[in-house]
């Protein structure tokens, strides 16, 4: 006798991963939260796990993005993404680099980074502030993961004599875009997206996370 099980079909819920992101930045929450709303991750700052900060130690933007990236998922036990950027300027040697946030001492804020970069250049002559924005990510599966991924992404402008713009934050209001004749700061986050050094790196980033 043969008996006829029927078959149930199940529908399953749309899957969402959550995602790390290792920042205590508000501003680079809102671009990544922006940027991945074609994925199926759901990003979360590390501060809704309460989350420290990590020790920024690294000699370099690849080390200190996956000593964030590391710290963020070992102590939630979940992927995490790190981003670690900066502004290099030519005439000061790539400075402030990997202490952009940090430029202006123990409590900097956007302001006062600033006020130092543009107190260092009183002198230069706006053709010779040659600057470029950096930006590495590093995605970890797992914070033992032996293969993170790391992706990178620079846009080159010029500093401003004076700030401009009021949107976007770190130096944004004084990176100048000679081909499009405004700041970062003057751009909508969607136009900045495309052509950002972050929006590069994201990129990259996306194709490689993409099934």
């Amino acid at each position: 006798m043969i008996v006829f099980v029927p078959y149930i079909f199940t529908i399953k819920e749309p899957f969402s991963m959550k995602v790390i992101l290792a920042t205590s930045n508000e501003g680079k929450l809102k671009e990544f939260k922006r940027l991945f709303l074609n994925l199926d991750f759901d990003i979360e700052p590390q501060s809704k796990f309460n989350v420290p900060d990590a020790v920024e130690n690294g000699l370099s933007f690849i080390e200190n993005a996956l000593i964030k990236a590391r710290h963020a998922s070992k102590l939630t036990g979940l992927p995490a993404i790190a981003d670690d950027s900066g502004l290099e300027v030519d005439c000061l040697n790539g400075a402030p680099g990997i202490y952009s946030s940090r430029f202006s001492g123990k409590n900097s804020t956007d302001e006062k980074n600033i006020s130092k970069l543009l107190s260092a250049l009183v002198n230069t002559p706006v053709s010779e502030r040659v600057a470029r924005f950096q930006c590495v990510i590093a995605y970890m599966r797992h914070s033992e993961d032996p293969t993170p991924i790391v992706v990178q992404g620079s846009w080159k402008g010029l500093i401003a004599l004076t700030p401009q713009g009021d949107h976007g934050f770190g130096y944004d209001p004084v990176f100048y875009l000679p081909e499009l004749k405004c700041t970062s700061a003057e751009l909508g986050q969607e136009e900045k997206n495309k052509i950002s050094h972050r929006g590069k790196a994201m990129t990259k980033l996306i194709q490689k996370l993409s099934p």
